[in-house]
Protein backbone atom coordinates (compact mmCIF):
# COMPACT_ATOMS: atom_id res chain seq x y z
CA UNK A 1 0.00 0.00 0.00
CA UNK A 2 1.44 3.62 -1.10
CA UNK A 3 2.18 6.14 1.39
CA UNK A 4 -0.82 8.41 0.42
CA UNK A 5 -3.08 5.76 0.71
CA UNK A 6 -1.82 4.21 3.94
CA UNK A 7 -2.07 8.12 5.06
CA UNK A 8 -5.73 8.22 4.04
CA UNK A 9 -6.43 5.08 5.79
CA UNK A 10 -4.68 6.36 9.50
CA UNK A 11 -7.88 8.58 9.84
CA UNK A 12 -9.17 7.86 13.01
CA UNK A 13 -13.10 7.29 12.96
CA UNK A 14 -13.98 10.83 14.54
CA UNK A 15 -11.79 12.38 11.61
CA UNK A 16 -13.45 10.46 8.86
CA UNK A 17 -17.10 11.25 10.61
CA UNK A 18 -15.59 15.10 10.16
CA UNK A 19 -14.43 14.65 6.82
CA UNK A 20 -18.03 13.24 5.94
CA UNK A 21 -19.63 16.30 7.72
CA UNK A 22 -18.20 18.59 5.11
CA UNK A 23 -20.24 17.67 2.50
CA UNK A 24 -23.29 15.27 3.91
CA UNK A 25 -25.18 16.42 6.60
CA UNK A 26 -26.63 14.96 9.80
CA UNK A 27 -26.84 11.04 9.20
CA UNK A 28 -24.74 10.80 12.34
CA UNK A 29 -24.89 6.66 12.56
CA UNK A 30 -24.62 5.83 9.29
CA UNK A 31 -21.09 7.86 9.26
CA UNK A 32 -20.31 6.15 12.53
CA UNK A 33 -20.73 2.81 11.09
CA UNK A 34 -18.86 3.25 7.57
CA UNK A 35 -16.22 5.08 9.65
CA UNK A 36 -15.55 2.43 11.79
CA UNK A 37 -15.41 -0.13 8.76
CA UNK A 38 -13.15 2.05 6.98
CA UNK A 39 -10.32 2.14 10.58
CA UNK A 40 -10.98 -1.27 10.46
CA UNK A 41 -9.15 -1.96 7.18
CA UNK A 42 -6.52 -0.21 8.19
CA UNK A 43 -6.25 -1.89 11.81
CA UNK A 44 -6.10 -4.84 9.66
CA UNK A 45 -3.10 -4.14 7.32
CA UNK A 46 -0.96 -3.96 10.95
CA UNK A 47 -1.43 -7.52 11.45
CA UNK A 48 1.11 -9.65 10.37
CA UNK A 49 0.27 -12.92 11.42
CA UNK A 50 -1.74 -15.52 9.28
CA UNK A 51 -5.22 -14.25 11.54
CA UNK A 52 -4.90 -11.00 9.12
CA UNK A 53 -6.46 -12.98 6.10
CA UNK A 54 -9.04 -14.62 8.32
CA UNK A 55 -10.62 -11.14 9.39
CA UNK A 56 -13.65 -10.19 6.91
CA UNK A 57 -14.52 -6.26 6.33
CA UNK A 58 -17.76 -5.51 8.04
CA UNK A 59 -20.32 -5.16 5.16
CA UNK A 60 -23.12 -2.49 5.96
CA UNK A 61 -26.27 -2.29 5.04
CA UNK A 62 -28.33 0.94 4.84
CA UNK A 63 -32.00 1.46 4.88
CA UNK A 64 -33.73 4.24 4.41
CA UNK A 65 -35.59 6.60 1.51
CA UNK A 66 -33.92 7.92 -1.68
CA UNK A 67 -32.59 10.88 -1.38
CA UNK A 68 -31.39 11.10 2.02
CA UNK A 69 -27.30 10.59 1.33
CA UNK A 70 -26.82 6.83 1.28
CA UNK A 71 -25.16 7.02 -2.15
CA UNK A 72 -23.30 10.35 -1.27
CA UNK A 73 -21.75 8.76 2.27
CA UNK A 74 -20.43 5.52 0.09
CA UNK A 75 -18.58 7.61 -2.61
CA UNK A 76 -16.92 9.95 -0.53
CA UNK A 77 -15.97 7.62 1.98
CA UNK A 78 -14.11 6.19 -1.34
CA UNK A 79 -12.89 9.12 -2.10
CA UNK A 80 -11.40 9.78 1.32
CA UNK A 81 -9.54 6.12 1.47
CA UNK A 82 -8.41 6.61 -2.23
CA UNK A 83 -9.89 3.23 -2.88
CA UNK A 84 -11.40 1.95 -5.89
CA UNK A 85 -15.19 2.23 -5.88
CA UNK A 86 -18.25 1.14 -7.73
CA UNK A 87 -21.86 1.86 -7.63
CA UNK A 88 -24.24 -1.02 -8.93
CA UNK A 89 -28.13 -1.09 -9.01
CA UNK A 90 -28.80 -5.04 -7.90
CA UNK A 91 -31.89 -4.69 -10.60
CA UNK A 92 -29.62 -5.14 -13.13
CA UNK A 93 -28.88 -8.48 -12.64
CA UNK A 94 -32.78 -9.19 -12.87
CA UNK A 95 -34.39 -7.31 -15.82
CA UNK A 96 -38.09 -9.14 -17.21
CA UNK A 97 -36.80 -12.50 -15.66
CA UNK A 98 -33.03 -13.68 -15.24
CA UNK A 99 -31.16 -12.38 -17.68
CA UNK A 100 -29.29 -9.85 -16.22
CA UNK A 101 -25.89 -9.24 -16.44
CA UNK A 102 -23.65 -11.93 -14.78
CA UNK A 103 -22.69 -10.79 -11.04
CA UNK A 104 -18.60 -11.67 -11.56
CA UNK A 105 -18.59 -8.19 -13.92
CA UNK A 106 -18.85 -6.60 -10.67
CA UNK A 107 -15.16 -7.80 -10.05
CA UNK A 108 -14.04 -6.79 -13.36
CA UNK A 109 -15.39 -3.72 -13.68
CA UNK A 110 -14.24 -2.90 -9.94
CA UNK A 111 -10.67 -3.89 -11.48
CA UNK A 112 -11.05 -1.51 -14.31
CA UNK A 113 -11.52 1.22 -11.81
CA UNK A 114 -8.42 0.28 -9.86
CA UNK A 115 -6.42 -0.07 -13.60
CA UNK A 116 -7.87 3.45 -14.25
CA UNK A 117 -7.03 4.92 -10.67
CA UNK A 118 -3.26 3.51 -10.30
CA UNK A 119 -2.68 4.32 -13.73
CA UNK A 120 -3.30 7.81 -13.19
CA UNK A 121 -1.11 8.26 -10.31
CA UNK A 122 1.73 6.28 -11.77
CA UNK A 123 1.62 9.08 -14.95
CA UNK A 124 1.50 11.84 -12.33
CA UNK A 125 4.33 10.59 -10.37
CA UNK A 126 5.79 10.26 -14.19
CA UNK A 127 5.05 13.56 -15.57
CA UNK A 128 8.56 15.50 -14.86
CA UNK A 129 10.36 12.54 -16.57
CA UNK A 130 7.43 12.56 -19.78
CA UNK A 131 8.21 16.64 -19.95
CA UNK A 132 11.55 16.25 -20.10
CA UNK A 133 11.17 14.59 -23.81
CA UNK A 134 8.42 16.51 -24.69
CA UNK A 135 10.95 19.53 -25.63
CA UNK A 136 12.68 17.92 -27.94
CA UNK A 137 9.77 16.26 -29.81
CA UNK A 138 8.33 19.34 -30.38
CA UNK A 139 11.31 20.75 -31.86
CA UNK A 140 12.18 17.86 -34.42
CA UNK A 141 8.42 18.55 -35.41
CA UNK A 142 8.67 22.00 -36.10
CA UNK A 143 12.80 21.18 -36.94
CA UNK A 144 11.98 18.20 -39.22
CA UNK A 145 15.52 16.57 -39.98
CA UNK A 146 16.62 17.44 -43.62
CA UNK A 147 17.37 14.54 -45.83
CA UNK A 148 20.92 13.79 -47.33
CA UNK A 149 21.62 12.79 -50.18
CA UNK A 150 24.82 11.46 -52.44
CA UNK A 151 25.12 12.19 -56.26
CA UNK A 152 25.43 8.45 -57.97
CA UNK A 153 28.26 10.04 -59.75
CA UNK A 154 29.99 11.53 -56.95
CA UNK A 155 33.12 10.75 -55.62
CA UNK A 156 34.55 10.00 -51.92
CA UNK A 157 34.99 13.24 -49.93
CA UNK A 158 33.33 15.09 -52.83
CA UNK A 159 31.58 17.97 -51.15
CA UNK A 160 28.28 18.49 -53.45
CA UNK A 161 26.16 22.24 -52.90
CA UNK A 162 23.01 21.54 -51.21
CA UNK A 163 23.83 18.06 -49.84
CA UNK A 164 25.10 18.69 -46.57
CA UNK A 165 22.91 20.85 -44.09
CA UNK A 166 24.37 24.08 -42.03
CA UNK A 167 25.10 22.38 -38.52
CA UNK A 168 25.44 25.80 -37.18
CA UNK A 169 22.84 27.19 -38.33
CA UNK A 170 20.01 24.45 -37.54
CA UNK A 171 21.63 24.62 -34.27
CA UNK A 172 20.89 28.65 -33.83
CA UNK A 173 17.90 27.78 -35.64
CA UNK A 174 16.62 25.03 -32.95
CA UNK A 175 17.81 26.84 -29.64
CA UNK A 176 15.68 30.40 -31.28
CA UNK A 177 12.54 27.75 -31.51
CA UNK A 178 13.28 26.40 -28.08
CA UNK A 179 13.37 30.23 -26.16
CA UNK A 180 10.02 30.71 -27.98
CA UNK A 181 8.76 27.37 -27.29
CA UNK A 182 9.72 28.00 -23.57
CA UNK A 183 8.19 31.49 -23.72
CA UNK A 184 4.39 30.02 -24.99
CA UNK A 185 4.81 32.10 -28.39
CA UNK A 186 4.12 28.80 -30.50
CA UNK A 187 1.27 27.16 -28.87
CA UNK A 188 -1.14 27.89 -32.05
CA UNK A 189 1.75 26.80 -34.53
CA UNK A 190 0.49 23.82 -36.88
CA UNK A 191 2.86 20.86 -37.24
CA UNK A 192 1.92 17.53 -38.29
CA UNK A 193 2.69 14.27 -36.79
CA UNK A 194 1.72 10.34 -36.37
CA UNK A 195 -0.71 10.07 -33.89
CA UNK A 196 -2.81 6.61 -33.10
CA UNK A 197 -6.08 6.25 -35.00
CA UNK A 198 -8.78 5.71 -32.10
CA UNK A 199 -11.65 5.44 -34.83
CA UNK A 200 -10.07 2.45 -36.64
CA UNK A 201 -10.25 0.60 -32.91
CA UNK A 202 -13.70 2.28 -31.66
CA UNK A 203 -14.95 0.72 -35.21
CA UNK A 204 -13.11 -2.84 -34.20
CA UNK A 205 -14.87 -2.75 -30.46
CA UNK A 206 -18.12 -1.81 -31.74
CA UNK A 207 -18.64 -5.04 -34.38
CA UNK A 208 -16.96 -7.32 -31.43
CA UNK A 209 -19.40 -5.79 -28.91
CA UNK A 210 -22.45 -6.22 -31.19
CA UNK A 211 -20.93 -10.11 -32.21
CA UNK A 212 -19.97 -11.11 -28.71
CA UNK A 213 -21.38 -8.74 -25.97
CA UNK A 214 -19.90 -5.81 -24.22
CA UNK A 215 -17.64 -7.71 -22.25
CA UNK A 216 -16.20 -10.34 -24.31
CA UNK A 217 -15.97 -7.54 -27.16
CA UNK A 218 -13.78 -5.58 -24.70
CA UNK A 219 -11.53 -8.87 -24.18
CA UNK A 220 -11.88 -9.51 -28.27
CA UNK A 221 -11.12 -5.72 -29.46
CA UNK A 222 -8.09 -5.66 -26.56
CA UNK A 223 -6.63 -9.20 -27.77
CA UNK A 224 -7.14 -7.82 -30.92
CA UNK A 225 -5.19 -4.64 -30.78
CA UNK A 226 -2.11 -6.18 -29.12
CA UNK A 227 -1.58 -9.19 -31.54
CA UNK A 228 -2.48 -6.58 -34.65
CA UNK A 229 -0.19 -3.32 -34.62
CA UNK A 230 -1.32 -0.34 -34.43
CA UNK A 231 -2.66 1.54 -37.39
CA UNK A 232 -1.54 5.41 -37.03
CA UNK A 233 -2.71 8.60 -38.98
CA UNK A 234 -0.80 11.43 -40.28
CA UNK A 235 -2.92 15.15 -38.98
CA UNK A 236 -1.99 18.56 -37.97
CA UNK A 237 -2.34 19.85 -34.95
CA UNK A 238 -1.56 22.76 -32.98
CA UNK A 239 1.81 22.87 -30.76
CA UNK A 240 -0.68 22.48 -27.64
CA UNK A 241 -2.71 19.68 -28.72
CA UNK A 242 0.67 18.17 -29.91
CA UNK A 243 2.12 18.29 -26.26
CA UNK A 244 -0.69 16.75 -25.02
CA UNK A 245 -0.26 13.69 -27.39
CA UNK A 246 3.46 13.63 -26.61
CA UNK A 247 2.63 13.72 -22.62
CA UNK A 248 0.65 11.12 -23.11
CA UNK A 249 2.49 8.24 -25.36
CA UNK A 250 6.21 9.20 -22.71
CA UNK A 251 4.34 8.63 -20.19
CA UNK A 252 2.37 5.27 -21.51
CA UNK A 253 6.23 4.20 -22.34
CA UNK A 254 7.58 4.77 -18.77
CA UNK A 255 4.75 3.37 -17.09
CA UNK A 256 5.95 -0.23 -16.16
CA UNK A 257 2.14 -2.12 -16.52
CA UNK A 258 3.38 -5.22 -14.15
CA UNK A 259 3.82 -3.10 -11.35
CA UNK A 260 0.91 -1.22 -12.68
CA UNK A 261 -1.56 -4.37 -12.63
CA UNK A 262 0.25 -5.88 -9.33
CA UNK A 263 -0.49 -2.61 -7.34
CA UNK A 264 -4.42 -2.08 -8.98
CA UNK A 265 -5.06 -5.97 -7.96
CA UNK A 266 -3.70 -5.39 -4.52
CA UNK A 267 -5.78 -2.08 -3.98
CA UNK A 268 -8.34 -3.18 -5.46
CA UNK A 269 -8.60 -6.99 -3.21
CA UNK A 270 -7.73 -4.62 0.03
CA UNK A 271 -9.54 -1.67 -0.26
CA UNK A 272 -11.98 -1.83 -3.30
CA UNK A 273 -15.72 -0.11 -2.22
CA UNK A 274 -18.82 -1.97 -3.87
CA UNK A 275 -21.86 0.24 -3.29
CA UNK A 276 -25.03 -1.92 -4.01
CA UNK A 277 -28.30 0.13 -4.19
CA UNK A 278 -31.56 -0.86 -4.32
CA UNK A 279 -30.75 -4.21 -2.66
CA UNK A 280 -34.50 -4.30 -1.43
CA UNK A 281 -35.51 -5.03 -4.88
CA UNK A 282 -33.99 -8.04 -5.48
CA UNK A 283 -35.41 -9.15 -1.48
CA UNK A 284 -38.15 -11.70 -1.84
CA UNK A 285 -41.07 -11.80 0.02
CA UNK A 286 -41.57 -15.38 0.34
CA UNK A 287 -43.10 -16.44 -2.78
CA UNK A 288 -42.00 -18.94 -5.02
CA UNK A 289 -42.72 -18.68 -8.37
CA UNK A 290 -42.57 -15.99 -10.95
CA UNK A 291 -40.76 -12.51 -10.19
CA UNK A 292 -39.47 -14.12 -6.28
CA UNK A 293 -37.25 -17.00 -8.74
CA UNK A 294 -35.51 -14.60 -10.74
CA UNK A 295 -34.47 -12.72 -7.44
CA UNK A 296 -33.94 -15.48 -5.42
CA UNK A 297 -31.57 -16.57 -8.16
CA UNK A 298 -29.67 -13.03 -8.03
CA UNK A 299 -28.95 -12.71 -4.26
CA UNK A 300 -27.53 -16.74 -4.65
CA UNK A 301 -25.03 -15.68 -7.63
CA UNK A 302 -24.42 -12.60 -5.39
CA UNK A 303 -23.30 -14.74 -2.24
CA UNK A 304 -20.30 -15.89 -3.08
CA UNK A 305 -18.78 -12.57 -4.23
CA UNK A 306 -19.88 -11.17 -1.44
CA UNK A 307 -18.71 -14.07 1.08
CA UNK A 308 -15.31 -14.17 -0.98
CA UNK A 309 -14.45 -15.68 -4.22
CA UNK A 310 -12.07 -16.03 -7.05
CA UNK A 311 -12.56 -14.14 -10.33
CA UNK A 312 -11.09 -14.23 -13.13
CA UNK A 313 -10.19 -11.19 -14.87
CA UNK A 314 -8.07 -9.87 -18.06
CA UNK A 315 -5.29 -8.75 -15.30
CA UNK A 316 -5.37 -12.21 -13.56
CA UNK A 317 -6.72 -14.07 -10.88
CA UNK A 318 -8.90 -11.09 -8.11
CA UNK A 319 -9.87 -12.22 -4.90
CA UNK A 320 -13.21 -10.61 -3.50
CA UNK A 321 -12.94 -11.80 -0.38
CA UNK A 322 -12.02 -8.48 1.84
CA UNK A 323 -13.72 -5.88 -0.82
CA UNK A 324 -16.13 -4.23 1.08
CA UNK A 325 -19.23 -4.25 0.39
CA UNK A 326 -22.19 -1.41 1.42
CA UNK A 327 -26.02 -2.19 0.16
CA UNK A 328 -28.81 0.39 0.67
CA UNK A 329 -32.24 0.13 0.02
CA UNK A 330 -35.65 1.73 0.83
CA UNK A 331 -37.24 -1.68 2.05
CA UNK A 332 -40.71 -0.31 2.02
CA UNK A 333 -42.18 -3.63 1.01
CA UNK A 334 -39.57 -5.82 1.73
CA UNK A 335 -37.60 -6.31 4.81
CA UNK A 336 -33.73 -7.37 5.45
CA UNK A 337 -34.98 -10.35 6.96
CA UNK A 338 -36.83 -11.18 3.80
CA UNK A 339 -32.73 -11.74 2.22
CA UNK A 340 -31.48 -15.39 1.95
CA UNK A 341 -30.02 -16.22 5.86
CA UNK A 342 -27.07 -16.72 3.85
CA UNK A 343 -26.21 -13.05 2.49
CA UNK A 344 -27.89 -11.41 5.51
CA UNK A 345 -25.00 -12.78 7.46
CA UNK A 346 -22.71 -11.34 5.08
CA UNK A 347 -24.05 -7.77 5.97
CA UNK A 348 -23.77 -7.83 10.00
CA UNK A 349 -24.24 -4.34 10.22
CA UNK A 350 -27.82 -2.61 9.39
CA UNK A 351 -28.01 0.95 9.96
CA UNK A 352 -30.90 2.87 9.49
CA UNK A 353 -31.28 6.56 7.71
CA UNK A 354 -33.41 9.67 8.66
CA UNK A 355 -35.94 11.03 6.87
CA UNK A 356 -34.78 14.63 5.92
CA UNK A 357 -36.92 17.67 7.62
CA UNK A 358 -37.01 20.92 6.32
CA UNK A 359 -34.30 21.79 8.68
CA UNK A 360 -32.23 19.30 7.21
CA UNK A 361 -32.91 21.11 4.15
CA UNK A 362 -31.69 24.62 5.31
CA UNK A 363 -28.18 22.69 6.41
CA UNK A 364 -27.67 21.17 3.36
CA UNK A 365 -28.60 24.45 1.20
CA UNK A 366 -25.84 25.88 3.14
CA UNK A 367 -23.09 23.86 4.97
CA UNK A 368 -21.39 21.63 3.05
CA UNK A 369 -18.76 22.60 0.87
CA UNK A 370 -20.34 22.36 -2.39
CA UNK A 371 -23.52 23.86 -1.33
CA UNK A 372 -26.54 24.14 -3.85
CA UNK A 373 -26.33 27.84 -3.18
CA UNK A 374 -22.65 28.19 -3.43
CA UNK A 375 -22.73 26.02 -6.90
CA UNK A 376 -25.73 28.34 -7.96
CA UNK A 377 -23.72 31.78 -7.01
CA UNK A 378 -20.41 30.14 -8.47
CA UNK A 379 -22.65 29.68 -12.17
CA UNK A 380 -24.26 33.18 -12.17
CA UNK A 381 -20.33 34.99 -10.94
CA UNK A 382 -19.41 33.67 -14.48
CA UNK A 383 -22.15 36.26 -16.02
CA UNK A 384 -20.80 38.98 -13.64
CA UNK A 385 -24.06 38.35 -11.22
CA UNK A 386 -24.22 38.86 -7.60
CA UNK A 387 -26.61 36.06 -6.62
CA UNK A 388 -26.98 36.34 -3.06
CA UNK A 389 -29.34 33.81 -0.71
CA UNK A 390 -31.04 35.49 2.31
CA UNK A 391 -31.37 33.49 4.90
CA UNK A 392 -35.61 34.06 4.98
CA UNK A 393 -35.16 32.76 1.65
CA UNK A 394 -33.18 29.65 2.39
CA UNK A 395 -35.74 28.73 4.65
CA UNK A 396 -38.53 29.29 2.19
CA UNK A 397 -36.78 27.19 -0.23
CA UNK A 398 -36.29 24.59 2.37
CA UNK A 399 -39.84 24.93 3.13
CA UNK A 400 -41.38 24.48 -0.05
CA UNK A 401 -38.68 21.20 -0.98
CA UNK A 402 -40.45 19.81 2.51
CA UNK A 403 -43.93 20.56 1.33
CA UNK A 404 -43.64 18.76 -1.95
CA UNK A 405 -41.94 15.96 -0.52
CA UNK A 406 -44.80 15.58 1.80
CA UNK A 407 -47.99 16.06 -0.93
CA UNK A 408 -45.95 14.21 -4.01
CA UNK A 409 -43.40 11.88 -3.43
CA UNK A 410 -40.63 12.33 -1.00
CA UNK A 411 -37.11 12.31 -3.17
CA UNK A 412 -35.32 13.56 -0.19
CA UNK A 413 -32.38 15.89 -1.11
CA UNK A 414 -32.77 15.70 -4.69
CA UNK A 415 -35.80 17.97 -4.34
CA UNK A 416 -33.84 21.11 -4.02
CA UNK A 417 -32.40 20.36 -7.24
CA UNK A 418 -35.72 20.91 -9.48
CA UNK A 419 -37.19 23.53 -7.05
CA UNK A 420 -33.74 25.64 -7.55
CA UNK A 421 -34.03 25.03 -11.28
CA UNK A 422 -37.35 26.42 -11.13
CA UNK A 423 -36.66 29.49 -8.97
CA UNK A 424 -33.66 30.54 -10.63
CA UNK A 425 -34.64 29.47 -14.50
CA UNK A 426 -35.17 32.96 -15.54
CA UNK A 427 -32.34 34.36 -14.28
CA UNK A 428 -30.19 32.00 -15.78
CA UNK A 429 -31.80 32.15 -19.03
CA UNK A 430 -31.75 36.23 -19.45
CA UNK A 431 -28.31 36.55 -17.49
CA UNK A 432 -26.24 36.57 -21.11
CA UNK A 433 -28.13 38.75 -22.92
CA UNK A 434 -30.93 40.70 -21.13
CA UNK A 435 -30.18 40.89 -17.20
CA UNK A 436 -29.92 44.79 -16.24
CA UNK A 437 -29.11 42.95 -12.18
CA UNK A 438 -25.19 42.65 -11.07
CA UNK A 439 -26.96 41.41 -8.04
CA UNK A 440 -29.66 39.31 -7.51
CA UNK A 441 -31.03 39.01 -4.01
CA UNK A 442 -33.01 35.60 -3.59
CA UNK A 443 -35.54 36.74 -0.45
CA UNK A 444 -38.78 34.64 1.26
CA UNK A 445 -40.99 36.69 -0.73
CA UNK A 446 -39.31 36.15 -4.08
CA UNK A 447 -39.18 32.59 -3.38
CA UNK A 448 -42.73 32.33 -2.54
CA UNK A 449 -43.62 34.73 -5.48
CA UNK A 450 -42.19 32.23 -8.40
CA UNK A 451 -42.86 28.95 -6.68
CA UNK A 452 -46.16 29.03 -4.81
CA UNK A 453 -48.30 29.18 -7.73
CA UNK A 454 -46.66 25.82 -9.32
CA UNK A 455 -47.20 24.45 -5.89
CA UNK A 456 -50.49 24.83 -4.87
CA UNK A 457 -51.61 23.43 -8.07
CA UNK A 458 -50.93 20.29 -7.12
CA UNK A 459 -50.91 18.47 -10.26
CA UNK A 460 -48.83 20.56 -12.07
CA UNK A 461 -46.07 20.16 -8.83
CA UNK A 462 -45.98 16.38 -10.15
CA UNK A 463 -44.21 17.20 -13.20
CA UNK A 464 -42.02 20.51 -12.66
CA UNK A 465 -41.67 20.13 -8.98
Amino acid sequence: MNGSQAGANELTPSQIVAELDKYIVGQRNAKKSVAIALRNRWRRQQIRSEMREEIMPNNIIMIGPTGVGKTEIARRLARLARAPFLKVEATKFTEVGYVGRDVESIVRDLMEIGIAMVRTEHAAQLHERAEAQVEERLLDLMQPQEPTFTLPFAMPGMQVSGTQPDAEQREREREELRGMLRAGALESRMVEMDVVDDSHNAQMGNMFSTLAGDEMGRNLQELMGSMMPKRMSRRTVPISEARRIIINEETTRLIDNETLIREAVDRVENSGIVFLDEIDKIAGAGGGSGPDVSREGVQRDLLPIVEGSTVNTKYGPVKSDHILFIASGAFHISRPSDLLPELQGRFPIRVELDSLTAGDFVDILTVPENALVKQYSAILAAEGVDLIFTQDGIEAIADMAAEVNDSVENIGARRLHTVLTTLLEEFLFDAPDHLTQSRIEVTGKLVREKLEPTIENRERSRYVL
